[in-house]
């Protein structure tokens, strides 16, 4: 059984506050709230992209865990399986809305082939660290849920593909071929922020100025004078 030691806004460690939670003690799952809630919404924005829902998701996600957390056994960190209860709650309310997680074009089963396909789960260096993370959250925001949600999953969350078809309903494979087209997505995406960005920055050329005649203007001078 993994014990944690962090320490809450109140002094009492994690473990203590999970232990008098499930005991019913409302102000130790008040502080369990305070210390993950910031994380839970991160995840549900992450997911659904959209303000108002991930706030929606992150209570219903805090009123389940009230539920549940008598059945948290303490076999993985607490955070993990909150996290987990999390992910559940986002995926009840896409297949609420009829969202599809799959896309159409991709191939229902990739299984374990041979070859170049191998590659498409191996992690993506260029997508990590230098990219300016604004920029890349509206990136993400804007791929298709399904996408969307298994990029995060692998890629952000670190779930391997087999928890992601477990979770998703759907083959290890299925779940390659989601991952390595949402990647491409953004990929794309990010390369036309990019190519815009440079384009407003770029220094404008300043416009010619009109040729004077000096001769007309000298004898417009004289007249006048």
């Amino acid at each position: 059984m993994k014990t944690s030691r962090k320490l809450l806004a109140s002094g009492i460690s994690e473990a203590e506050a999970i232990d008098r939670a499930k005991l019913g003690d409302i102000y130790c799952f008040e502080q369990l709230y305070g210390f993950h809630k910031r994380r839970v919404y991160s995840l549900c924005l992450r997911m659904v992209g959209d303000v108002e829902v991930a706030e929606d998701l992150t209570q219903e996600a805090f009123l389940l865990l009230f539920r549940k957390i008598v059945s948290f056994r303490g076999d993985s960190a607490f955070s993990t399986w909150l996290y987990r209860l999390t992910v559940n709650v986002v995926l009840m309310h896409v297949r609420k809305k009829g969202l599809s997680l799959v896309s159409l074009d991709d191939p229902q089963d990739l299984g374990d082939q041979e070859g170049p396909r191998k590659e498409i789960a191996s992690h993506d260096g260029r997508l990590v660290g230098a990219i300016d993370r604004v920029i890349l959250d509206r990136a993400i925001k804007s791929l298709a849920p399904g996408y969307r949600i298994i990029l995060v999953l692998h890629d952000v969350e670190g779930y391997e593909h087999n928890e992601i078809a477990e979770m998703l309903g759907f083959s290890v494979g299925n779940s390659k071929s989601q991952l390595h087209k949402a990647r491409t997505r953004l990929r794309t995406m990010l390369n036309i922020t990019r190519a815009e960005n440079l384009r407003h920055k770029a220094p404008r050329k300043l416009k010619a100025l009109p040729e004077v005649n000096l001769r007309s203007a000298s004898a417009a001078a004289g007249a006048a004078a």
